[in-house]
């Protein structure tokens, strides 16, 4: 992305609409971004800046945005989690074969086919692969990351007309309650700087219902596999803290094609002889590419915060939603809450 601030392109005036149904009725397009109130929101190639000033990724950081105004945010925020995110993305910016099946996958509780009239929102989109099939089966979507992938998502999307992109912190969103009608978060609340059981109280207000992925504490495999999370955790916290990318890059395809590949592999064949499940990554990588599983290698030992949580841990959320919903089918814990 250049570092120069391209004029304000033609690409919301006919969403004004859907801008004050998500930032209030007060919203309006101005010259170089979106007002709302006393803020002021820079719009960068059809991306809405919303992220505080003081924790602008890349490019952003340096460049002097138009308007912005408004106070410091005193959310809880990793500028190590948002750097490798922005990093993982420019690296793997692909849309994946599989990535349409995984995400019928993590929509079996709430069905693609019955969000024909809904407004949806995907908190900590990446590069949009997820929202690139969903924005096909709704009214309209919007995408919120708070890394440098949220401009690799607007290029993917590009022949997409009921798409909105932010630029946000998901701690610290301006959006009013109930914007949404329905919101999805994989694989993103696991990684934030709070809890993540939480930080999805905290976003209730803003859907009726959600689509959620976090990481699953083991609960349902054998005692071996909670053996090898030990050891994979200690090699993260340890593999997080090298900046080199060279060097990264080496780890990524050490651990893809030593360790990964092979459970693939010769898991299955293993399985043969004893119970479906008892080979770690085989459930859910049975089929993936060498690409994909490089991807995930990465997203799983350079980033710093990993947070793991028990199905019944999960349930508790019923405190805060009407139903709470898991699904026992890979990947291992996705659920749907409700209020």
């Amino acid at each position: 992305m250049a570092a120069m601030i391209p004029p304000l392109g033609p690409y919301y005036e006919d969403k004004l609409e859907d801008l004050r149904r998500i930032f209030g009725p007060n919203a309006t397009l101005v010259a170089d971004g979106l007002l709302v109130g006393d803020r002021r929101y820079p719009i960068i190639d059809d991306v809405i800046i919303t992220l505080d000033a003081a924790r602008l990724p890349g490019p952003l950081s340096t460049s002097p945005l138009p308007g912005g105004s408004g106070p410091t945010s005193s959310a809880p925020y990793s500028e190590d989690v948002q750097r490798t995110f922005s990093s993982e993305w420019k690296q793997y910016p692909e849309m994946l074969t599989e990535y349409r099946t995984e995400v019928t996958r993590y929509f079996d509780l709430l069905p693609l086919g019955e969000l024909s009239e809904a407004s949806v929102v995907d908190l900590g989109c990446g590069i949009g692969r997820w929202a690139t099939f969903v924005s096909d089966q709704c009214r309209s979507i919007t995408l919120v990351d708070f890394s440098e992938a949220i401009f690799v998502a607007r290029k993917k999307m590009d022949q997409r007309v009921n798409a909105i992109f932010v630029m946000g912190d998901l701690l610290d969103l301006p959006f009013v309650d109930d914007a949404f009608d329905v919101g999805y978060c994989l694989g993103v609340l696991h990684h934030l700087p709070v809890n993540a059981l939480t930080a999805m109280r905290d976003l209730r207000r803003l859907a009726g219902r959600f689509i959620v992925y976090i990481y699953y504490d083991l609960d349902n495999r054998p005692p071996h596999f909670r053996l090898l999370l030990k050891a994979v955790t200690q090699a993260r916290k340890r593999f997080c803290k090298i900046e080199s990318g060279t060097i990264r890059n080496i780890l990524t395809w050490s651990i893809t094609l030593l360790v990964y590949k092979p459970l693939c592999v010769l898991g299955p064949l293993v399985e043969r002889f004893t119970r479906v499940g008892s080979i770690p990554l085989v459930e859910g990588y049975r089929h993936a590419t060498l690409r994909r599983l490089r991807q995930d290698v990465y997203d799983r030992f350079f980033t710093p915060i990993e947070q793991r949580f028990t199905k019944a841990q999960i349930m508790e959320l019923s405190d805060s939603f009407e139903t709470v919903t898991v699904s026992d089918e890979v990947p291992y814990w996705h659920f749907l809450c409700a209020r």
